[in-house]
């Protein structure tokens, strides 16, 4: 295995992890913003108006998208596992010589 290639593996792990919290970030930003511009005009200041309504909603969010979320993270770590000895194989020089890294 190349530096290039853990690099690029690397990245493509951390976009996972971005691409799966996604949904539960937006909700949570878009409802805590709501929540701020409504206690901002009605001058109330309690901590649990802004607490209980984004738990609700980031959890109903974790409802909807969480089989979409389990798939894409059972692909990856799929392919992860699948692909991981021909890797060191390739790495290691082991393989054909012909072969190349992905």
């Amino acid at each position: 295995m190349t530096p290039e290639f853990i690099i690029n593996y690397g990245r493509e792990a951390m976009q996972m992890v971005l691409l799966l919290s996604l949904p539960m970030l937006g909700v949570g930003l878009i409802i805590g913003l709501a929540i701020s511009v409504f206690q901002a005009t009605t001058s109330i200041q309690e901590m649990t108006l802004q607490f209980i309504p984004k738990i609700v909603c980031i959890s109903l969010t974790l409802v909807i998208a969480g089989p979409w979320m389990l798939e894409e993270l059972r692909d990856f770590t799929i392919n992860v596992l699948t692909n991981f000895p021909e890797w060191v194989r390739v790495g290691a020089g082991i393989a054909n010589p012909g072969m190349t890294q992905p």
